[in-house]
């Protein structure tokens, strides 16, 4: 006897396909952290050092140690961002202890706009962000490839219009 199973049975809802950011954010962020640190332990260190004695410039060495543990948790959160293009709206998840998961009805978008400030442009990235309605679901993805960051501006408004047409 056939049982049909096949035919009886609802196709697995997909999983979204996610994509993680380039890996130029991360060097960005991580040359920054290591700039901006460096420098306050060169300054710290110095300053200590001429006024205080020799003995209080090692207090500099704790921006050393905040870099190196900035570095590692700079990586996990690189690694959380991720986003998915559905057929009906935007997934944006991040974070590392507390998970983040945005969900953006195509519908809904009324401005997505890619910005890249000037440290960006030296890296190559942009980010995109999206406006609707209601302020507390605004969303960026930062740290993208221009051209990417482009596609999906164009592809999201392009969406956003036709959904909202039916509203």
């Amino acid at each position: 006897m056939d049982t049909g199973s096949e035919q009886d049975t609802e196709p697995a809802a997909s999983e979204p396909v996610w994509i993680g950011l380039p890996p130029g954010l991360l060097r960005m962020r991580r040359l920054l952290l290591v700039v901006w640190l460096g420098l306050i332990a060169l300054a710290l260190g110095g300053l200590l050092g001429l006024f205080a004695g020799p003995a209080w410039a090692a207090l500099a060495l704790l921006p050393v140690a905040a870099t190196a543990w900035g570095w590692v948790m700079l990586g996990r959160n690189w690694a959380s961002w991720r986003y998915a293009e559905r057929a009906d709206d935007l997934l944006i998840s991040r974070g590392v202890l507390w998970r983040e998961e945005t969900v953006v009805p195509y519908g809904r978008m009324q401005l997505v706009e890619v910005t890249s400030g000037p440290v960006e442009r030296h890296f190559g990235l942009a980010s995109v962000q999206l406006h609707t309605a209601a302020a507390a679901t605004d969303a960026t993805i930062p740290g993208l490839d221009p051209a990417e960051a482009e596609r999906l501006r164009d592809r999201l408004t392009e969406l956003g219009e036709a959904r909202s047409a039916g509203l």
